[in-house]
Order: structure tokens, then sequence, then C-alpha cells
């Protein structure tokens, strides 16, 4: 029966390390799994809003933990459901696998995190919910900006879900364009970033995110896209409005540093690179290491990107180099094994 259990969680990709090394602690949660009561779609829901909120406010690995004991859950739940049930748990399937693929990417642990995108697309894709349909392809595009995928792949992701979605603007639209606009700041390409931006900027209409997850859609979204278009520009003086758009609306900690971060990247891009280094490498030694995230590091390589390469050898440069690999979060992981 252990072994069962065991091969099952290897199957959906799990380690005996995701739950720390005491193979106590993993036989206790298996058990737990095992045991537990079908849950409704409502509880369901409500278990996606914690695990979003976790996402915002601990670090990485404390949600993978916790979140990869209710897929579990639910996967054994789904072997036992009504064919009119199965639906709507299909559909909170692709949300765990969404907020799953986030805290991988997170984590850097980009295979992991595409496995589980596809996984989160064919279960929407099964749902028959067009809104689920959407919103995994959504967090496929973003997720790849930040070192998952060439941005000219995470354009051609955006294409393809732009057809899904048909010709007419809905909040998705405006969601794909928001992430079109940070792609093509990556590229350089700045002008066409911000006529994307403002279609996500102009956007005023229903938020169909709240639908799926509540508490998942934050106002200081579209001006962080803002933060991140105009500071990869160099427009300092519109890049300073969204960054303090951004820190008025008490944001997870994760978009704190990455608008810190943009302004570090605005300041290099305008030919200050010695200060824009120095900002971004306090900015990254003074994060505590469980917090440290695959894509603050990405920020943090975008800052390292904007520096003329004849300039990468200066002192300043060569620091903030060095920082940007000992803060990157697999090497915290590593330390810690």
């Amino acid at each position: 029966m252990e072994r069962r259990r065991l091969l099952q969680l290897t199957a959906l990709g799990f380690g005996t390390g995701t739950f720390g090394a005491s193979g106590e602690s993993l036989r206790q949660l298996l058990d737990l799994v095992v045991v537990s009561e079908n849950r409704s779609i409502e509880d369901w829901t409500l278990a996606s809003a914690d695990h979003v909120y976790a996402l915002r406010t601990r670090p990485p690995a404390q949600v993978r933990d916790g979140l990869s004991l209710d897929l579990l859950a639910l996967q054994r739940q789904l072997k036992t459901a009504t064919p009119q049930d199965v639906p709507e748990l299909q559909r909170v399937v692709a949300v765990l696998c969404d907020i799953q693929a986030n805290v991988l990417t997170r984590l850097g642990d980009h295979g992991s995190a595409l496995r589980w995108l596809r996984t989160g697309r064919r279960a929407a894709d099964s749902s028959g919910n067009m809104d689920v349909r959407l919103m995994v392809r959504c967090e496929e595009a973003a997720s790849g900006l930040y070192g998952q995928r060439d941005a000219e792949v995470v354009l051609h992701l955006i294409d393809q879900a732009e057809q899904l979605a048909g010709p007419h603007p809905t909040f998705w639209t405006a969601h794909l364009a928001g992430t079109k606009s940070k792609a093509l700041t990556i590229l350089g390409r700045h002008d066409e970033a911000k006529k994307a931006l403002n279609i996500f900027m102009d956007w005023s209409g229903e938020d169909a995110r709240g639908r799926l997850i509540p508490i998942s859609w934050r106002a200081n979204q579209p001006h962080f896209a803002a933060s991140w278009v105009y500071a990869g520009a160099g427009d300092e003086g519109a890049a300073d409005i969204a960054r303090d758009q951004v820190l008025s609306h008490r944001p997870d900690y994760q978009y704190a540093a990455n608008v810190r971060l943009h302004e570090a990247l605005c300041t290099v891009v305008k030919k200050g690179v010695d200060r824009g280094v120095q900002q971004a490498a306090t900015l990254l030694d003074s994060m505590e290491p469980a917090y440290r995230s695959q894509m603050i590091s990405e920020t943090g390589k975008m800052v390292l990107n904007a520096v003329p390469s004849e300039q990468w050898e200066r002192p300043a440069v060569r620091e903030f180099r060095e920082v940007l690999s000992r803060t990157m979060p697999e090497n915290h992981a590593a330390a810690g094994r």
C-alpha cells in the first residue's frame, strides 16, 4: 500500500524532497490524503483562493508543499467522481495547475512548470469552460517571460490565445495585451510595447479571473506592466508614476521587489550604469533567502542585459553579476540540501 502511494506521488512529479527529508512526515501527509473526504466545488474554490494568498505572502517552497497535497487529494477525488461532476473538477484541476506552475516558475524549476501548464491546459479544455481555457493560456504566456521561454515564443503563445478568445475585446484579450507589452519590451520593440500596454490599461470591464479564483486580480497589475514597459524604454517620468501606483496598492513582496528593479533598469537605460546596478544589487542582497524568486532574479537579469557589453567589466557591474548569481533561488535550494 505504501509503495503504491509513493508511486502515485512520483507519477505526479513529486519527490520525497517535496515534503522535506523526514520519511515519517511524508507518510503522515500521504495518509492524510488517502483518508480525506471528497470536497465540494465551493470548498475547492476556497482552497484555490487560499493558495493564491499563500503565493503572495509566503516563501515559494512552502506554497508548493501545501499545494502538492491538494493536488493529490484532487487526483483521488477525480477517480471516484460522477460524470456530471467531472467538468467542474477539471476546472479546479486547471486552476490549481495554474497556481502550481506559477510556484515552480518562482522556484526556477521551469521544466516542471511547463509540464504543469500542459496538464492545466488539457484539464481546462476538458472542462469546456472558456474562461478557464483562456486563463491557463494567459498564465503560460506570462510565466514564459521569466527565463522560461524565448520572448518570440511568448508572442506566439499570445497569438494562439487571442485566436481562441475571438475578435471581440474581453478581459482576457486585455490581459494578453499586457503580457505582449512586456515581451515586446524584452525584444526592444518599445513603440509596439506601448501600444499593447494601452490596450491593457484602457480595459474597464469585468474581471473574469475573479469568477475562477477569488482575490486573484489586483488593481496594480496594469500599473506593474506600465512600470516594466516604461522602465525598459527609459521613460523615467512615466515609469516613476507607474511604480508609485503599484506601491500604493500594498503589493506582495515579489511585485514590490520587481518594480524597484524596474527603477534600476530605467536608471541603466538612462546611462546611469553604476548607480542602476548598485540599486539592483542592494535590493537582491536585502531579500530573505526563502523569498528569493526566479521571477525576481530574471528581472535582475533585465537590468544586467541593459548594460552595454563594453561596460560589463566595470567593478560595479562585476559585483552585480556576483550578487545576481548568488541570490538565484536554485543556489539557495542547493545550499539547504
